[in-house]
């Protein structure tokens, strides 16, 4: 768990419902982040966390080109408004 996760309050994986909506939601986006071979090993390793149809994405990326196509990708998916983008950019 990285710091940012031990905040109070902060979604974590393990929070996500089990619910087959949320469950589908966070799949459908897993898929479009897999099937794009111009996104680097981090970017297609990023968690996805669905919580009642809002979604959540962590984990670092390599620039924030990458980030923000994980976050267009996830928004085609959930809708714009449904989308918190936390991915960390770092470098080699």
């Amino acid at each position: 768990m990285n710091q940012r996760d031990r905040q109070p309050g902060e979604p974590t994986a393990d929070q996500q419902k089990e619910n087959a909506s949320d469950r589908d939601l966070a799949k459908q986006i897993r898929q479009s982040f897999v099937h794009d071979k111009s996104l680097s090993t981090y970017a297609h390793n990023v968690k996805v966390i669905a919580q009642g149809g809002k979604i959540t994405l962590k984990g670092p990326v390599h620039s924030e080109e990458e980030k923000n196509a994980l976050g267009a990708k996830a928004a085609e998916v959930a809708g714009a408004s449904n989308v918190d983008n936390q991915l960390d950019v770092v470098t080699k």
